[in-house]
């Protein structure tokens, strides 16, 4: 069974960081894209940043800057380096994965994780 498991929200005034982290586990044979969305209140869930599989990044534009995305390939986990927070950074944070399981290995399957609320006051 695979699964990602987000950690590292929580609470923090404006202009302070975080770092989020995301673990994938289970029978795994390779990981393709990854990546960090969020959700707030009565908004649709947004992309925040991607990366590739050989490290090539994509931030939307309201993060750059201030937030950086990286990842261990052998340690099969992502993080998300949250600088100089928002209150509007505010959202449950999710992390995606395209993921090929040893089952299936012809085949990538999508995941998420649980999500991590980020609070950020003013």
């Amino acid at each position: 069974q695979v699964q990602l498991v987000e950690s590292g929200g929580g609470l923090v005034q404006a202009g302070g960081s975080l770092r989020l982290s995301c673990a994938a586990s289970g029978s795994i044979f390779s990981i393709n894209a990854m990546g960090w969305y969020r959700q707030a209140p009565g908004n649709k869930r947004e992309l925040v940043a991607s990366i590739t599989s050989g490290g090539s990044t994509n931030y939307a534009d309201s993060v750059k800057g201030r937030f950086t995305i990286s990842r261990d390939n052998a340690e099969n986990t992502m993080y998300l380096q949250m600088n100089s927070l928002k209150p509007e950074d505010t959202a449950v944070y999710y992390c995606n994965a395209g993921i090929r399981p040893h089952a299936v290995p012809g085949y990538t399957y999508n995941y998420w994780g649980q999500g991590t609320q980020v609070t950020v006051s003013s």
